[in-house]
C-alpha cells in the first residue's frame, strides 16, 4: 500500500460479507496483522484513488466498537463503512434490497418504571459526505433497489415481527426500515474519533419474521451481502479524499463538466486578462 494514498476501510461481521467486499479489491492484496492480532486484508479499488481495507469483526455491537476503535487508531483511515446483512422492517422493501443508514438507532438504552419500560435511544447520523455520495451513486445502480432510511441495531437476531420487542421498534423507531446487530459499535466509535466519515449499509437478506430460515436457506444472504458490497464500492469511487493534492492544486470537475481550480490564488485559465487584479485573503 503506497504511503501517500489515502485509505478506507469496509468493516463485516460474518465470513460470507467478508467475502463480498473482498471480491472488489484490486492489485497486490497484502495482509496486515495488528500487534493484537486483528487482521485486514488491504488492496486498490478500481476507478478510485483509494487503498481499501477490508475486516471481519465477528458479531455484535460491543465488539465492532472496541475493534473499530482499534483499526481506525492503527491505520488512520478517512472514510469507514460497516457492511452486511440485516432484516427488513418495512413492507416496500424487498428481500435483495439495500439500505444506506441515514441515522442508526441503538435500540436497548432505556428504564424499567412501574408504569412500564421508558426509551432512551442513542443515535449517529450518516457523514453527510458520505450520504451525499450514496444518494449519487444509487442513481447510477440501475441493477438493483438502494434506499437512504434510518437503520435500527440491537444486539439480538429478530425472527419474530410479532413479539413485543418488535412492536417496541416499530412504535418507539417508526422510521427504521431495516435491523442488524453491529452499525451502531462502528458509528459510535467513528463519532468519538471527530473527522471521520462514516456509513453503515446494508442488504435485506429475511423481513425479521418468522420465515427467516426459509429466506436463509434460499441463498438470500449471500445475495443481499453481494449487493451491500456494490452499493458501498459505488459509494465510495462517488467519495473525495480528503486535503490531497488534487484537492489544493489540480482541477475539480463540476456537475456541468467545467472545472475548479483549489488553492489559495485567483485562476485565470480559461479566461481574459484586462488589467491588474487586487485579492484579499481571508481566514487561516
Amino acid at each position: 500500500m503506497p504511503a501517500k494514498q489515502p485509505i478506507a476501510v469496509i468493516l463485516t461481521a460474518l465470513p460470507l460479507e467478508y467475502d463480498a467486499v473482498r471480491a472488489h479489491l484490486t492489485g497486490d492484496i497484502e495482509e496486515l496483522v495488528h500487534d493484537d492480532g486483528t487482521r485486514v486484508e488491504v488492496g486498490s479499488l478500481e476507478g478510485s484513488p483509494w487503498a481499501l481495507a477490508v475486516a471481519e469483526l465477528g458479531e455484535g455491537a460491543m465488539n465492532a466498537a472496541a475493534l473499530t476503535t482499534q483499526i481506525v487508531g492503527w491505520l488512520r483511515p478517512q472514510a469507514l463503512f460497516f457492511v452486511g446483512i440485516a432484516g427488513g422492517l418495512k413492507d416496500d422493501i424487498e428481500v435483495g434490497d439495500v439500505v444506506v443508514g441515514t441515522w442508526v438507532y441503538a435500540v436497548h438504552g432505556g428504564k424499567h418504571t412501574p408504569e412500564g419500560f421508558s426509551s432512551r435511544p442513542k443515535s449517529w447520523p450518516g457523514s453527510n459526505r458520505l450520504v451525499q455520495a450514496a444518494r449519487s451513486a444509487v442513481r447510477d445502480l440501475r441493477e438493483l433497489r438502494a434506499h437512504l432510511k434510518p437503520i435500527a441495531c440491537a444486539d439480538v437476531v429478530l425472527a419474530d415481527d410479532r413479539s413485543t420487542f418488535a412492536d417496541e421498534i416499530r412504535r418507539t423507531y417508526n422510521d427504521a426500515c431495516a435491523i442488524e446487530m453491529e452499525g451502531s459499535g462502528a458509528v459510535h466509535a467513528a463519532h468519538l474519533n471527530g473527522q471521520l466519515d462514516a456509513l453503515v449499509i446494508r442488504g435485506i437478506s429475511d423481513r425479521a419474521n418468522r420465515d427467516k430460515h426459509v429466506a436463509d436457506a434460499s441463498g438470500s444472504q449471500e445475495r443481499a451481502a453481494e449487493q451491500a458490497a456494490s452499493v458501498a464500492v459505488a459509494v465510495l469511487r462517488k467519495h473525495r479524499p480528503r486535503g490531497g493534492s488534487d484537492d489544493e492544486e489540480g482541477p475539480q470537475q463540476r456537475g456541468d463538466g467545467s472545472a475548479t481550480y483549489g488553492g489559495d490564488h485567483i485562476d485565470f485559465r480559461g479566461g481574459t486578462f484586462y488589467g491588474p487584479v487586487v485579492g484579499k485573503r481571508t481566514g487561516s
